[in-house]
């Protein structure tokens, strides 16, 4: 199974990406990973919402032209759907049962998803209702994702 993550902005502190290397080496055992890090617009003080939605569409464009069509496409949004871990496990097992093993995740900038991103998405998925700074949120994708793949093999891992 091949996983992409797309998102944007850079890790700047070790810790995260040290936690981003741990997962990715756990994550080698069970699939192909590659993370895609995309350039975050900078917005200056007391920018207008005309600005923001630049921004947005801009970095928009940079996460479509990295899609391909034959992608599965999962994006992180707030208004998604939750799933439990289980369920997160279920979901990617079938899809690699259905013959879908180009898996992406989408982890948008601080303003969000263009609305063109959304509407790829095969699967809109929320971790909660909360917001998350975006360099945890792929610390947390990514744990979930090896905590699928080891659920999925029936291996113990702590809960």
């Amino acid at each position: 199974m091949n996983i992409k993550i797309i998102a944007i902005g850079k890790l700047k502190e070790k810790y995260w990406q040290d936690a981003v290397k741990e997962y990715s080496k756990r994550l080698g055992a069970y699939c192909s990973l590659q993370i895609v890090e995309l350039k975050e617009s900078l917005l200056r003080a007391g920018a207008s919402r005309a600005d923001e939605e630049a921004v947005i569409t801009a970095e928009g464009e940079e996460i479509l032209g990295k899609i391909r069509k034959s992608d599965y496409v999962i994006t992180l949004e707030i208004k998604g759907r939750g799933l439990s871990s289980t369920q997160l496990a279920e979901k990617i097992n079938t899809l690699g049962i259905d013959g879908r093993s180009d898996i992406v995740f989408v982890i948008g900038g601080s303003l969000g998803l263009s609305g063109k991103v959304s509407e790829r998405a095969d699967f809109k998925l929320s971790f909660s209702a909360m917001t998350f700074p975006h360099q945890m949120m792929r610390v947390i994708l990514l744990e979930q994702i090896y905590r699928s793949f080891k659920i999925n093999r029936n291996e113990t891992y702590h809960k």
